[in-house]
């Protein structure tokens, strides 16, 4: 044990606290000289909550699918469903609205001004609007994972079994957000969905319907990448940015198109990297393992050259 640990585990109390009171004022001195200071020591931001967005992620997904994310079937009455969405939606969106006035706020420098509140409101209701579209997106991802799937039983088992329906659905809805400029609660929604699915989707990537990630752990998914319709990946694919250019102050430029174009009808397989503003041609299919940084045209095969095999005896070659 080392001899700092011993001295902790046998000190008393009176001993401790003053080792805690060095460490805070350590911590005191590092938050004033840090990034984060930014002349808001006097009047620190006041951030979304991650732990409020889980809560909400559960009520939207909820209103999305009531029968199978919400209460069992069972449990509704005539009628009931709809009273069901209804009010779930209305404490839903009440919390949600909070969350972005908390942005809205923290990018503003203020907090609860009234033009916080008058634009946190427009953002939650335009939000709201678009849940129908999501919707019908959603369906689509579905049936495409249960179609692309021989292992899939039934349309329930992929809802609630996968997890690439699991990073889509929240990826759909923090696009959403995204678009209408609650940028922070749309990328914590992602880190959320990456969290607990291995699959890192930012939310300002453009994903057309149909979508299918079969498997996912280890899908990257960059901000400026392009989507398109009946497109399927497989783990391990990253759709990424070949080099990171600068200013003349050597500061990285932010928000160019710097991620590939995946057209229409194209698979990609496991482990295959695609890097740059290239664009995979409509009905390309991408083998796995494959480093591609150049464009395709459409209907395109891409596999790895052929692998050299050679029998070595007692060690010869090494």
């Amino acid at each position: 044990m080392h001899e700092k640990t011993k001295e902790f585990a046998k000190a008393p109390d009176a001993g401790l606290a003053s080792e805690i009171d060095l460490i805070v004022a350590e911590l005191g001195a590092l938050r004033v000289s840090s990034l984060d200071a930014r002349n808001r020591l006097d009047n620190p931001p006041r951030l979304p909550s991650r732990k409020a967005l889980v809560g909400i992620l559960d009520g939207l997904c909820a209103v999305l699918f009531p029968n199978r994310l919400g209460l069992a079937l069972s449990e509704f009455t005539d009628g009931g469903i709809d009273y069901f969405v209804g009010h779930t939606l209305d404490i839903t969106l009440r919390k949600l609205f909070e969350q972005v006035r908390l942005e809205l706020g923290m990018v503003a420098g203020d907090d609860g001004k009234d033009t916080d509140l008058v634009q946190a409101k427009a953002v939650t209701r335009q939000f709201a609007s678009r849940l129908p579209t999501v919707r019908k997106l959603l369906d689509s991802d579905i049936e495409a994972a249960y179609e692309g799937d021989p292992a899939a039983r039934s349309i329930d088992e992929v809802l609630v079994c996968y997890p690439g329906i699991t990073a889509i659905t929240y990826h759909r809805l923090a696009h959403e957000l995204d678009r209408l400029g609650a940028h922070l609660i749309a990328r914590m929604i992602s880190e959320l969905a990456h969290a607990s699915t291995g699959i890192d989707i930012h939310p300002s990537a453009q994903v057309g319907g149909s979508f299918f990630i079969d498997h996912g752990t280890g899908v990257v998914i960059g901000e400026t990448a392009i989507i398109g319709q009946r497109v399927r990946l497989y783990q391990a694919v990253t759709l990424g940015a070949k080099r990171f250019p600068v200013d003349e102050n050597g500061n990285l430029i932010k928000g160019n198109a710097r991620h590939p174009i995946v057209e229409d009808d194209v698979v990609i397989y496991a482990g295959a990297t695609i890097l740059g503003r290239i664009t995979i041609g409509a009905g390309s299919t991408i083998g796995g393992n494959v480093w591609l940084t150049r464009s395709v045209p459409p209907g395109s095969t891409i596999t790895q050259a052929q692998a050299h095999a050679q029998t070595f005896l007692d060690g010869a070659g090494i």
